[in-house]
């Protein structure tokens, strides 16, 4: 087992952006996520050009380096060659997982969002290291996928082969719930980069999850 899917089997929290205009100053949120205790970092943009992409993606990199995190790309196979990422998280309707899999470095690692748990189950067959599950509520972030729920985590994680994260409007109000219903890991957009306190919000959840599961 490689390094990378080590660390990854632990983790408990992982942090993603949704960036819409290049903000340096987002940098120090970062930093602050992964001092609350993040675990993964995931440079998410569908705005940001490519050369914003990667000058940010550079720096984010330097940081998670700096407190030994782990370092994905969202759907960009080339910004995951480019920026020497640890791995990238892809959807479904992206390019398939083989094909990804030949054209990001070896041993670099991926990640699948699904939205149902037959999605979950059939994803989990392909050369995947971990999948997102979700979203569980209703978020802005994925405004056209329905909410799956809370009935069908345990079920995921009773199938599971690899690390399931659950996604999706999940903060300090839903956690509780989503942690009983069967989850072990979780990944976070608002819940920690739009609270007044990153810091404090992410070592919030963090410790939450770390005394419950």
């Amino acid at each position: 087992m490689t390094s990378r899917k080590k660390r990854l089997q632990s983790f408990k929290l992982y942090a993603v952006t949704d960036l819409h205009t290049y903000d340096e100053s987002y940098l120090k949120k970062i930093e602050s996520v992964l001092v609350g205790g993040a675990d993964i970092i995931q440079l998410r943009s569908k705005r940001l050009t490519d050369r914003q992409f990667f000058t940010l993606g550079v720096k984010i990199k330097k940081i998670a380096q700096n407190f030994n995190t782990l370092f994905f790309v969202n759907d960009r196979p080339d910004m995951c060659i480019a920026l020497d990422a640890d791995g990238i998280h892809i959807g479904q309707d992206d390019l398939p997982v083989d094909v990804v899999r030949r054209l990001i470095p070896r041993g670099r690692l991926i990640g699948k969002s699904t939205h149902s748990l037959e999605q979950a189950v059939r994803t989990m067959q392909e050369d995947v290291d971990y999948i997102g599950f979700g979203p569980i509520y209703g978020t802005p972030t994925k405004p056209d996928y329905h909410p799956v729920g809370l009935q069908d985590i345990k079920k995921v994680i009773e199938r599971a082969t690899v690390p399931v994260v659950c996604i999706g409007g999940i903060d300090k109000t839903t956690i509780r719930d989503v942690v009983h219903a069967g989850a072990q890991r979780i990944a976070v957009v608002r819940a920690v980069f739009a609270q007044e306190d990153v810091e404090q919000a992410a070592r919030d959840l963090k410790m939450f999850l770390t005394e419950k599961t």
